[in-house]
């Protein structure tokens, strides 16, 4: 997968479980409500609800399987060329997902 992904956590669904955390710190951190949230490239945390951030391309997989396995089918994974979901809840299995 090269092309340019994004990823936002829908907080209300957020089990705080901590899988994603796990799977890429770099990416997702928690905050004091105990809920994971997204961070930028610079490690700056978006505590704004359905924030998005850029997935470092190193990252791409580990934040595909986040989105995978999260227990609370929170994290949605977009292409950012044209918003397509194609990892999370509202992902279609043909959207060409690893």
């Amino acid at each position: 997968m090269s092309e340019s992904l994004r990823v936002w956590i829908d907080q209300e669904l957020c089990t705080g479980d901590g899988l994603c955390v796990q799977y890429a710190p770099e990416v997702f951190e928690f905050d004091v409500d105990g809920l994971a949230y997204v961070k930028e490239g610079d490690g700056e945390l978006l505590a704004a609800p359905g924030a998005r951030a850029d997935v470092p391309a190193n990252l791409r997989l580990d934040v595909i399987a986040s989105a995978k396995e999260c227990p609370g089918d929170c994290i949605h994974v977009v292409r950012a060329a044209d918003g397509v979901e194609i990892a999370g809840p509202e992902a279609n299995p043909a959207s060409g997902a690893a």
